[in-house]
């Protein structure tokens, strides 16, 4: 019998408690003073040009590095079930919104489809993103699983960030 080999991995699961409220959580991922304030890397600063956060809308931002680098990046939103369940696809763009390339990697995927389910015990809040590239080509596919730890360890921060905002909230 022939020994099977486990698939590569071409999603990205991400499983995080939160200190706090289901709707607390959800309000902070929907209302774009909260998301603005938690969102991205450590250290950046978020300038939003765009937060029309509804089924169909757009989270538009830059992303300032505090050493000045800035990159443009967007959310497009596909579902929101209050308090349950986000799902949204995002990529970096240019200064109009605009998909473009990750400046970072040439053959990275423009876009990235995530769901993000929120579910309460006891006043805590489990958060599980899947996240998957959107059509991506061969080459695209291979980077992402190559950068699979580097995007795990971004939004581990991220959501670290989101923890520490819940706690002042």
């Amino acid at each position: 019998m022939a020994e099977k080999q486990a698939a590569e991995p071409t999603e990205l699961v991400i499983v995080r408690e939160l200190r706090a409220p289901r709707e607390l959580v959800f309000e902070a991922f929907t209302n774009p003073e909260h998301l603005a304030q938690w969102w991205g890397p450590e250290g950046f600063e978020i300038v939003v040009v765009r937060k029309d956060i509804r089924p169909g809308g757009i989270f538009h931002y830059k992303q300032r590095s505090p050493e000045g680098d800035e990159m443009w990046c967007k959310l497009a939103y596909d579902e929101i079930e209050p308090p349950e369940r986000i799902v949204f696809t995002n990529g970096f763009s240019d200064e109009e919104g605009r998909t473009a390339r990750a400046p970072f990697h040439a053959s990275w995927p423009l876009e990235i489809r995530n769901a993000i389910t929120f579910a309460e015990r006891d006043g805590l809040t489990t958060l599980t993103m899947r996240g998957a590239p959107v059509n991506p080509t061969e080459e695209e596919l291979k980077t992402f699983r190559e950068g699979l730890e580097m995007v795990r360890e971004g939004f581990s921060a991220t959501f670290q960030r989101l923890d520490d905002y819940l706690a002042k909230a």
